[in-house]
């Protein structure tokens, strides 16, 4: 590259990606093959528009390759081509969930979703985003043991008769009873939308319930669990495609990120192949040792365990805050995000730590590292340094073979 800086910038990001532990939950490492279609002349093309009604001509590969990834898409989850549509230009996660709601409501209608302080998203109706601004937005929470209340989100239902019901999560650990919302959402008329970001991979896996029988909308993006390029999906039942299809373009994005769609498409073939189905397996085996490490050492854990890829870790007995602890375990090279807890009154001074277990899987780590990443957590949540020793753990399982030289 003959842009020095870019490429002395590059080489840094990847040496920092091989010497550090990524525990952030919504990170993963693409393959080559995925990186090599993002780099690719599919971003020269401009195809705004879809496949066989595009603005511009030129788009005869680019058909082809979008109406692959779709294909591979349905395909994937088991989805009927005749009963289930497939949407893959949304360019984000966020855009997508903007776009079903802005297909299937009007201004000022009222959608429900899981608080923010509870696991949910900032799409799922929190104040401070679009969709808490430009709806009327419902939150539901979880009860005392951290688990979603069923028992409130029926009652918040039937009282505000929300248009959209929205099941998923960006930090709720545990497994979610899609045939429940789909129950409440039926009762009082409402569309039942499964945000499925962060578990789609374990979905495609075949080791987390499958939300599809029981949903009207389903959004995923494609880089967390199911390990491809930076992107988002929207499945949806036929009657409501066109809806979405026309909500994506023209109603809030113009031509799509072929590049990015072409390595969507890369990213779906990899999952269709079976060690996808060990490695997803695996994230889940390594979660759940992870917890039960760390419960070892006195650190709680919102819910008391995950049926996930998620932990969710309530630092407030070890007289910290969750951004202390983000900042001791980063000087440490173990890379987590603070997080809000149940019960927080602010995002902006959360309690709490959300660890994942995706990108330390993909390294090859099995439970034995696990206990190992234990001791680490705790001595870096109490202030000690262990740098030198998660640089070797790192050594040990190179993430070199992700990235490009």
């Amino acid at each position: 590259m003959k842009d020095k800086a870019i490429s002395n910038l590059i080489k840094k990001e990847s040496k920092r990606q091989t010497e550090t532990l990524d525990l952030i939950a919504s990170e993963n490492f693409a393959s080559h093959d995925i990186l090599e279609a993002l780099g690719s002349p599919f971003t020269n093309k401009y195809s705004e528009g879809y496949p066989g009604k595009r603005y511009y001509p030129g788009n005869v590969y680019c058909d082809m390759v979008e109406n692959l990834a779709r294909k591979r898409a349905l395909k994937l989850f088991k989805l009927n081509p005749k009963k289930w549509s497939v949407n893959v230009q949304p360019l984000s996660g966020s855009p997508a969930n903007l776009a079903v709601y802005f297909a299937l409501l009007e201004p000022g209608d009222t959608l429900m979703g899981l608080k923010l302080s509870s696991g949910g998203h900032l799409t799922h109706g929190h104040k401070v985003s679009i969709t808490g601004k430009h709806w009327k937005a419902v939150q539901y929470g979880v009860d005392g043991e951290g688990i979603v209340d069923y028992k409130e989100v029926k009652r918040l239902a039937h009282k505000h008769k929300p248009k959209i019901i929205i099941s998923g999560f960006s930090a709720y650990p545990r497994k979610i009873d899609f045939k429940k919302f789909k129950a409440i959402a039926d009762e009082v008329g409402a569309y039942h939308m499964v945000d499925m970001a962060h578990i789609a991979g374990l979905i495609a896996g075949g080791v987390y319930p499958t939300p599809f029988p029981y949903a009207d909308v389903v959004t995923t993006t494609t880089h967390k669990t199911l390990r491809g390029p930076r992107g988002a999906m929207i499945f949806s039942k036929k009657e409501l495609s066109e809806k979405i299809d026309k909500a994506v373009f023209p109603g809030l994005q113009g031509g799509p990120h072929n590049n990015t769609t072409a390595g969507i498409a890369v990213a779906l073939y990899e999952a269709m192949q079976r060690p996808f189905k060990k490695y997803a397996a695996q994230i889940i085996k390594n979660a759940r040792a992870l917890a039960k490490e760390l419960k070892q050492f006195g650190i709680q854990l919102v819910s008391g365990g995950t049926d996930s890829h998620l932990l969710l870790l309530d630092v407030r007995n070890l007289g910290i805050d969750g951004m202390e602890a983000q900042n001791r375990l980063e000087k440490s090279g173990i890379i987590a995000n603070r997080n809000t807890v149940p019960g927080d009154p602010s995002p902006f001074k959360p309690s709490g730590v959300r660890l994942g277990t995706p990108s330390i899987t993909s390294r090859g780590m099995k439970e034995r590292e696990m206990k190992i990443l234990a001791f680490f957590i705790y001595q870096a949540l109490l202030g000690r340094d262990i740098k030198a020793r998660v640089v070797k753990l790192c050594k040990q399982f190179p993430a070199k073979r992700f990235l490009k030289s």
